[in-house]
């Protein structure tokens, strides 16, 4: 706040074309010294002179552009220079505020130059599309008038002839529907009656569902939709649902007045130049308002609706989609050559405009004027770049420059984060459940008889165990010691364990997996309570949690107290991949309908357990604090303990739920190796080849070496085998499921007779994936089958969900 004061009192010292050189907006200035923030004030951050007639950066936090980078004045004053554009406006939103909003040039320059300002008013041409048409049709869903799968010709009768019968809703926001690009300028003559029946009675370019054309027939079909189900044309409808609650007084089709007066100019048509009138000639056939573009809007507008989509669908207290319905709108695609969401591009042949530090989950879109809007939920960044590419000759290009301008304010958003989350994490400490419960001198524990499920990851913050701490634990008595899969050191590589006696304690272990996978009634005699605490590693067929739920099982049958001291997901618990398991596979590494990759803390899934099998079970979650669901385990300040003999590192961990789930096939997974799960290969394996299909798959966040190694153990033990070995490069784009479903389809096609997957629905759990490797389809639609539920889970999950 004092830095604030410090700017203000500054600028009120400024003439008036300094102020407008240097206009602050809601300052939010932390980690920052009074000195630092007036030299940037007085220009250090910007050096140079500025461009004749433009508005400077407006920051909220001063030190974000000098300390991390944020140099963008350079390249767009470039491409001024270079004629690529004669103007642009730029906003870049993070953590729901406006940190960064310039104008830069002209624009308009033929007649009579003028400046350009950040309020002027863009034509944001094929934005039209998720903005309005999009949005519009997800609130039409979410209100019940339409599904998502729903068939055109059931709402348009006179749409479903040639061809078009199934097209759905959802192909058509995919961009597979089978419609062609854009129907010829002659069939937008006559009224707009005519126009739309001609558009009804074209005929389909390719199979819909089998291709991805771009195409804007199909969001012209949409706006259709729009007019058919709600009465209201998609202006009327988007105005009325959408950018009037929200306040955004400056989007509109066909803008008059004040408003059309701020417009940037684009070409010369009909000897008169187009400012305030749509570009595209088909929407202004059709009186400048089509579902596929004709809206105009200003950065500060499109700022409030990126904010909306980053809060989940609300702004400033006005709710405009569920949270669930901006998922459902967000969540990727694939299509063929790409991934789309329902709207937005992801990544496609259209996405030179993307950012390329931006996270896996970025959306955005850009429009043929030289205009681009890309939200990342991830970083909680947005970035808008409006410009005048099309005047004053219609030869300009800015789709790279828009996608430089996205990468370096993604990275310099990484850096500001990781600052943030190193301040943070030399303050706090993570306090992992026992941690919490010893703090708390073991209140929730009083008068228990306890018998503890747990193995060397059972340890508070300085390494003591947990069975030591509660032995000696005042106030409750622990009784038993139950181990899972690889003993109570964790040491046990074998498929079946004994019972013994823990040395350090004196007290009996039972082992839970050897004879019996569950307490038995001996062993339990006398105890009233179970509690469990064992790290996990946030993949489905890692067998603690299914310890964790046969005990739960016993418990309840037996009317006992089930104990949860939690650990945090070291892998995060944001991410979620894979299948959900089929309804007949249920075993040991399979124990309940989550995927692959759960992205859930053990106390959250014993919640999960408790609600969806019915249990009748007393649980308490002894909770983590310190942690949030976007941390790795090298984000937090607790010690990596080997979760198992061969789980060594967090890499491993990270690949385990993709790479694993080919290990019972006959592949080595880097068992017997000093990397295992970052490596995979037989002796019958020709790794160049399989790496070179790896390649054409476009995996983001690792790259493939071919190597040749000998396992000392395990699968293929003493004989050399071809291998890929797997690095990561990019932690924040890799998806591991992606990977192992990858590793799985290169491998079945370059090796058919060879690669046995008879085991491969064990791990996997989904037949229809299984099915579709081995019949060789292609990788974008087992991978399409494979993430098919995940939306549906994460809504699933989320009563269950403790941390935030």
């Amino acid at each position: 706040m004092f830095v604030s004061a410090v700017f203000s009192a500054c600028r009120r010292s400024l003439g008036t074309g300094q102020q407008t050189a240097y206009r602050c907006l809601a300052l939010r200035v932390t980690h920052v010294s009074i000195g630092i923030a007036i030299a940037v004030f007085l220009g250090s951050l910007w050096p140079g002179e500025t461009l004749k007639g433009q508005d400077a950066a407006v920051l909220s936090v001063p030190a974000f552009a000098e300390k991390v980078g944020l140099s963008i004045d350079p390249l767009i004053e470039k491409a001024i220079t270079d004629s690529e554009l004669s103007g642009a406006v730029i906003a870049i939103v993070h953590d729901d505020e406006v940190v960064f909003e310039k104008a830069y040039g002209w624009r308009q320059i033929v007649p009579d130059k003028i400046p350009m300002q950040t309020d002027s008013l863009f034509d944001l041409a094929s934005l039209t599309k998720p903005i309005a048409t999009a949005t519009s049709v997800m609130h039409l869903i979410e209100q019940g008038e339409l599904k998502i799968d729903d068939k055109i010709a059931m709402h348009i009768p006179e749409f479903g002839a040639n061809g078009k019968e199934n097209i759905t809703v959802k192909d058509l926001l995919l961009h597979v529907g089978g419609l062609i690009p854009d129907n010829s300028l002659a069939d937008y003559k006559g009224s707009r009656d005519e126009m739309v029946t001609k558009i009804y009675g074209l005929s389909t370019s390719y199979q819909p569902g089998t291709d991805f054309r771009y195409s804007d027939v199909g969001f012209q079909v949409l706006g259709e939709l729009v007019h058919r189900k709600s009465g209201l044309n998609v202006h009327d409808y988007s105005q009325r649902h959408i950018f009037g609650p929200l306040q955004m007084k400056e989007t509109t089709f066909n803008p008059a007045g004040d408003l059309r007066s701020r417009a940037v100019a684009t070409e010369e048509r009909e000897g008169r130049w187009m400012v305030g009138e749509v570009h595209d000639p088909r929407a202004y056939a059709m009186g400048g308002i089509a579902g596929h573009a004709g809206l105009f809007s200003t950065a500060a507008d499109l700022s409030i609706y990126a904010r909306m989509m980053l809060e989940n669908g609300e702004f400033g207290g006005t709710r405009i989609l569920q949270d669930s319905t901006v998922r459902s709108m967000t969540m990727p695609h694939r299509v063929p050559r790409g991934i789309r969401a329902f709207g937005w591009d992801m990544r496609s042949g259209y996405s030179s405009n993307r950012g390329e530090a931006m996270s896996s989950t970025a959306y955005g879109h850009g429009g043929f004027t030289g205009t681009a809007m890309w939200i990342d939920p991830e970083l909680q960044l947005a970035v808008i770049f409006l410009s005048s590419r099309l005047h004053p000759d219609g030869k300009g290009t800015v789709n790279p420059l828009a996608g430089v301008v996205g990468s370096i304010a993604a990275k310099a958003v990484r850096q500001l984060n990781e600052k943030e989350k190193s301040d943070i994490h030399e303050q706090a400490e993570v306090l992992c459940g026992i941690d919490v419960l010893a703090r708390d001198q073991f209140k929730q524990l009083q008068g228990a008889k306890i018998g503890l499920i747990t193995n060397q990851t059972g340890v508070d913050r300085n390494g003591l165990g947990t069975a030591q701490i509660l032995h000696k634990a005042a106030g409750l008595e622990l009784k038993a010691i139950f181990s899972p899969e690889h003993g109570l050191q964790g040491k046990l590589d074998q498929s079946n364990i004994a019972d013994g006696i823990d040395p350090q304690t004196g007290l009996s272990i039972y082992s839970l997996y050897g004879a019996n996978r569950a307490p038995t009634p001996q062993s339990l005699e006398g105890l009233d309570t179970l509690v469990f605490d064992i790290q996990d590693i946030g993949t489905r067929f890692y067998t603690y949690l299914s310890t964790m739920g046969n005990a739960m099982e016993v418990a309840q049958q037996r009317g006992m107290r089930f104990v949860v001291l939690d650990r945090p997901n070291p892998i995060n618990g944001v991410d979620i991949e894979g299948p959900l398991l089929d309804e007949d596979i249920r075993s040991f590494v399979a124990y309940h309908n989550i995927p692959l990759r759960h992205g859930m803390t053990a106390g959250e899934i014993a919640k999960m357990l408790i609600a969806e099998k019915k249990w009748k079970l007393q649980l308490d979650v002894i909770e983590v604090e310190g942690w949030t669901r976007n941390l790795y385990r090298d984000q937090t300040d607790l010690f990596w303990l080997r979760p198992s003999p061969n789980m060594r590192t967090l890499n491993q961990a990270l690949l385990y739920p993709g790479v694993g789930v080919i290990e019972l096939t006959n592949i080595s997974v880097g068992r017997g190796t000093d990397t295992p799960f970052e490596r995979v290969g037989a002796p019958w394996l020709d790794a160049r080849r399989v790496i070179k299909r790896l390649k054409s798959y476009e995996l983001a966040g690792v790259t493939f070496l071919p190597e040749k190694y000998t396992p000392t153990s395990s699968k293929f033990e003493n004989e050399e085998c071809q291998g890929v070995q797997i690095l990561i490069t990019d932690r924040d784009r890799v998806e591991p499921i992606r990977v192992g479903l990858a590793l799985a389809h290169a491998i079945r096609c370059e090796h058919p007779e060879q690669w046995q997957t008879s085991q491969l629905i064990k791990l996997l759990g989904s037949q229809a994936v299984v099915d579709a490797i081995i019949k060789e389809d292609s990788f974008e639609k087992v991978y399409q089958l494979a993430s098919a539920q995940v939306e549906e889970f994460r809504l699933r999950r989320k009563p269950f969900l403790i941390y935030r």
